[in-house]
């Protein structure tokens, strides 16, 4: 079994900058890939940004140059940077690990990004 567990979502200005984590526990294989999701309100579940276990990224061109994505193998956690926020980035922000044709994902992390 996987367990995740998101923290750091909340209340942002525009143009604020939140830093999400999300913390994996249980059977984590070396090899894997882990990423972020979003859904926003009325809307379908959405990538964000992946990274695999080699550190290699795969960003929605919607976060390119404003969203940061890295990952602690010893700490099996992964974080997202988010800068220069927009009111568009309002959404549930859901942590995924996807191991040997598996997905897990975590309960999400709210983040709003309102004046």
């Amino acid at each position: 079994q996987v367990q995740l567990v998101e923290s750091g979502g909340g209340l942002v200005q525009p143009g604020g900058s939140l830093r999400l984590s999300c913390a994996a526990s249980g059977r984590i294989f070396s090899i894997n890939t882990m990423g972020w999701y979003r859904r926003a309100p009325g809307n379908k579940r959405e990538l964000v940004v992946t990274i695999t276990s080699g550190g290699s990224t795969n960003h929605a061109d919607s976060v390119k140059g404003r969203f940061t994505i890295s990952r602690d193998n010893g700490k099996k956690t992964v974080y997202l940077q988010m800068n220069s926020l927009k009111p568009e980035d309002t959404a549930v922000y859901y942590c995924n690990v996807h191991q040997v044709g598996l997905d897990y994902w975590g309960n999400g992390t709210l983040v709003t990004v309102s004046s």
